[in-house]
């Protein structure tokens, strides 16, 4: 049971980065019904509704614990995320700029050491400059045609995401917090914004049809709700520079399932940005297995918390 339970943040990050890789897909998908901010909003209230439910079903009340640290996160993890990852897909497409919000592990990084006290040691720098070289193969940033604007605000959906990680680390090294709760209200904090920023900005209806609905469930359920409770998991049980450099699988999938789906052809970039990715993962892999055999106890502690 010891061994299986040293193994679930991995199978975490495995559910989390195939679900938010191919979110890309159908978030491409979805912008054919719905306007960018509309579509954010909806994703956002489906997913906060999802967590509802869950607690409703596993017997958990709705307790808000540490209401400012909590609102923090909502407005930056969620909020923020999803407003300037949305905007950047309005101003430069949905390619390269949006992207950017995959630099979240170099803004982690650099806020985990002076805020969090974690560092970067010994072979985990390899893992470390593999995964981050092959992330600047796949974003190619000499190579960008989109306006700076969209560039800027791909980075600050980027900052958002690392300011929201170093602060759900925070809040969980102070004060005990059921993870489903904390995920159900930065969610449902996150949604308010989003509803207004729909609301007051100008854009069509949402054409409400079959396909769209399918869409924006899947989008609710499995992309908001289930990962970014997947995503506090993980940053529960390994460091937030580690985790943030594990879900680098995301864009991997990202590439591949848009690349099957659209029928569309790899570039030699591409290519050897994955492989130095999923190198640089497997290595992250090889290294936590390590140390939990040197010291199986922690990971007890950290699975029975």
């Amino acid at each position: 049971m010891n061994a299986y339970r040293r193994w679930l943040p991995a199978i975490a990050l495995a559910v989390l980065s195939l679900t938010w890789g191919y979110t890309w897909v159908l978030a491409k998908q979805g912008l054919a019904y719905a306007p960018p901010f509309a579509f954010a909003a909806e994703r956002c209230v489906g997913g906060a509704l999802a967590l509802l439910v869950a607690l409703k079903f596993t017997g958990r009340r709705l307790t808000l614990v540490a209401p400012f640290q909590t609102i923090g996160i909502g407005f930056t993890q969620v909020a923020g995320f999803m407003f300037f990852q949305t905007w950047a897909l309005v101003e430069g497409g949905p390619g390269k700029t949006a992207v950017l919000i995959f630099t979240m592990p170099i803004w982690t990084l650099l806020l985990a050491w002076p805020l969090l006290g974690e560092r970067v040691r010994g072979k985990q720098w390899l893992a470390a400059v593999s995964t981050l070289t092959g992330l600047l193969l796949i974003i190619e940033p000499w190579d960008m045609h989109a306006s700076l604007f969209s560039k800027f605000l791909g980075l600050m959906a980027a900052l958002c995401w690392a300011s929201g990680t170093v602060l759900i680390k925070r809040l969980r090294a102070v004060t005990p917090v059921d993870l489903l709760t904390l995920t159900a209200w930065q969610m449902i904090i996150g949604a308010v914004p989003l509803i207004l920023i729909a609301l007051a900005v100008p854009e069509p209806a949402t054409n409400w049809t079959p396909a769209y609905a399918g869409i924006l469930l899947f989008m609710s359920v499995a992309s908001t709700a289930m990962c970014w409770w997947l995503w506090i998991y993980i940053l529960d049980r390994v460091p937030a520079w580690e985790a943030s450099l594990s879900v680098l699988g995301t864009p991997v999938v990202a590439i591949l399932s848009s690349r099957l789906t659209f029928g569309e052809s790899f570039k030699g970039t591409e290519i050897a940005g994955i492989l130095l990715i999923g190198g640089g993962l497997a290595l992250l892999s090889l290294l936590g297995w390590a140390a939990s055999r040197r010291n199986p106890a922690l990971v007890t502690t950290k699975e029975s918390a």
